[in-house]
């Protein structure tokens, strides 16, 4: 999970917005990791606007594969929530 985390903060741009708008919050994601380690069905279920939401999911779309969830030795598709943490730079 750390290596997803870094991933997630190396490759997620916070949207440009107005001068006099510095986002800060959480965006919130759940997705499924399916049998074969691939992300889908990505829905963002509270972002703080400004393309927050959208762009939490470009990123979890560039994500490498992962290992699937098991149960009993079996690869089972797996529900996942994700908060993203956002914060300008001053």
């Amino acid at each position: 999970m750390e290596n997803f985390y870094k991933f997630v903060g190396e490759n997620y741009k916070t949207p440009k917005t107005p001068d006099d708008i510095k986002l800060a919050g959480k965006v919130y994601v759940t997705y499924v990791i399916e049998t074969n380690g691939e992300i889908s069905n990505i829905k963002v279920l509270r972002d703080i606007g400004y393309g927050t939401g959208e762009e939490a999911i470009r990123v979890l779309q560039l994500s490498p594969k992962w290992n699937p969830g098991t149960i009993n030795g079996e690869a089972v598709r797996t529900l996942y929530s994700l908060p993203i943490s956002i914060q300008s730079k001053t």
